[in-house]
């Protein structure tokens, strides 16, 4: 249904019920998730793993979340690191962001806003951290919303901008228009009665790009969506 089939997670978490919520949901998004309860078994896993997203708490059993994060530091693996913790302290918050960690949640929060912070932290890292994102004529600049094909500029709706970022973050790989859908709108796409409106935009975007001299890279996929591909 979803389509970030390989993202893989670490949920550092001691409270084993809210770690449990966290994964549970997560899975519903089609993350891979992965816990661990206390610092020894985080540690084993962040030196031996690569991960798309760390959620780190700060006080573990064993040992603190911000050593952790130093050590993460020390061998270069800060990137994706979410800071969760109910010490809502400024001091933990400044430490950590300086540690290297991408973002900072205070406990309790809600878990809509939990997805948000990850899709951010993993859709920055797709893009190496840069705004500019670059595919064969076409240039995408996410901080100004703007869109050139062989250095002119494309003017496009903000849907059509969203919708041409999404799909060459998943080039080469088929999206669904329900993962499109929830995309552009924010909502759940599985209470939606028809997908009209993506063909529109879709139509639109095509148009305004072939009009500016780009090569048709987005390919209906009859009965399954659309893929971004050369």
């Amino acid at each position: 249904k979803r389509l970030r089939k390989e993202m893989k997670i670490l949920i550092i978490e001691d409270e084993t019920e809210l770690a449990n919520s966290m994964a549970e949901f997560l899975r519903s998004e089609n993350y891979l998730c992965e816990q661990a309860n206390d610092y020894e078994t985080a540690m084993d896993k962040v030196v031996s793993h690569d991960y798309d997203c760390i959620l780190l708490d700060i006080s573990l059993p064993g040992g603190s979340g911000l050593q952790l994060l130093q050590e993460l530091k020390r061998i270069g693996k800060t990137n994706g690191v979410i800071i969760v913790s109910a010490k809502n302290s400024i001091d933990d918050k400044v430490i950590g962001l300086n540690l290297g960690a991408d973002d900072y949640l205070a406990k309790p929060f809600h878990m809509a806003e939990l997805i948000a912070r990850v899709q951010a932290i993993i859709r920055r890292r797709q893009f190496s951290g840069s705004n500019i994102v670059e595919f064969n004529e076409i240039r995408i600049d996410t901080a100004a919303k703007s869109i050139t094909v062989h250095d002119k500029p494309v003017v496009v709706t903000r849907k059509e901008f969203d919708l041409l970022l999404f799909l060459v973050a998943n080039k080469d790989r088929v999206v669904s228009k329900n993962a499109i859908a929830e995309n552009l709108t924010g909502d759940d796409a599985d209470f939606m009665d028809n997908f009209d409106f993506i063909y529109t935009h879709m139509k639109n975007l095509k148009k305004k790009l072939a009009d500016g001299g780009c090569a048709d890279y987005i390919k209906t996929v009859y009965g399954l969506g659309y893929k971004f591909t050369a």
